[in-house]
């Protein structure tokens, strides 16, 4: 952070919102179908864009910069930035960078990610947390020109990475949990710090697609070791975890139905302790995610 500058906690609860969007397609979509859809996401009363950041996606800075020129009000957040993506002083020079050009609209949220993305990209995946607290105070330890503070989330979903989100940011990001995570997650943090949860949602009353669509969402999250992990530790057994995900499990991480019933799980997550709620919807293009936001907006953003 830059000296003598700190991050007013509420006042970025405030601007956050209750209700955003999570986009994991956002950083594969080409330019101009994302300016669309983000524009129309803004239109509808979203307070909040997330989206990640892989090998063969788009760099989380640039994208965030090209996200806010197309949008007036809307923050914008990385849900993550990958630490190994960049060095400390980048990171907290490119954060510094955005929030002078576009001020207080924008959330750095910042990750360890996973070993495979992170050896693909050669880089040896370290022992997360203490990988964490050193990029972070390497941050801190940064010089700026720039007199800016910018708010910043982690990716935490155990408590070791949960404590360090409280002591060396402004709180967490969470991602493929469920509400009872989210009251662990708000005990851990204390009442002052941000908790941002993702939640994945299928809209549509046909069980079968629905299921589909969830399962196959799930797959690509329940290969990963630090998922799994956490996934044990809220009580789900291995055979929950095989074949793309158990019926439970799925029910609990990617709830299906029509609007009103999804609303209900993003209220469970608000009534457990989040803050605030990024809604990804789970369709086979940003087109369609946008025509799902569109029909769950109602319920959502009044």
């Amino acid at each position: 952070m830059a000296e003598g500058v700190s991050v007013d906690v509420g006042a970025v609860k405030h601007r956050l919102g209750r209700v955003g969007v999570w986009m994991v397609s956002a950083s594969e979509a080409p330019a101009e179908v994302e300016r669309r859809v983000v524009v129309a996401i803004e239109q509808l009363g979203y307070c909040a864009f997330w989206f990640g950041e892989t090998p063969r996606g788009k760099e989380a800075f640039t994208h965030a910069a090209t996200v806010l020129s197309w949008t007036e009000r809307m923050l914008v957040a990385t849900g993550i930035a990958n630490i190994y993506g960049r060095d400390a002083v980048a990171a907290a020079n490119g954060a510094a960078t955005l929030d002078d050009a576009w001020p207080d609209r924008f959330v750095l949220g910042l990750g360890v990610s996973h070993a495979p993305s992170v050896t693909s990209r050669g880089h040896d995946y370290g022992r997360p947390v203490a990988t964490m607290r050193s990029y972070l105070d390497a941050m801190d330890s940064a010089e700026s020109a720039l007199p800016v503070a910018v708010p910043r989330v982690l990716a935490a979903l155990r408590p070791r990475m949960l404590e360090l989100a409280r002591t060396h940011a402004q709180g967490a990001h969470t991602y493929f949990t469920t509400p009872a995570h989210t009251a662990r997650a708000r005990e851990v943090l204390g009442e002052d710090a941000i908790l941002a949860v993702e939640q994945a949602v299928v809209v549509g009353t046909d069980a079968e697609a629905a299921r589909a669509a969830a399962r196959e969402y799930a797959a690509r999250y329940l290969r990963l070791p630090n998922y799994r992990n956490h996934l044990r530790e809220l009580g789900f057994s291995e055979a929950d975890l095989d074949g793309g995900g158990s019926d439970a499990l799925l029910d609990a991480i990617v709830p299906s139905g029509d609007p009103d019933a999804l609303a209900e799980r993003v209220r469970a997550h608000h009534d457990a302790g989040a803050d605030h709620v990024c809604v990804q919807p789970i369709a086979a293009t940003l087109d369609e995610q946008a025509e799902h936001l569109r029909l769950l907006a109602p319920v959502l953003t009044t």
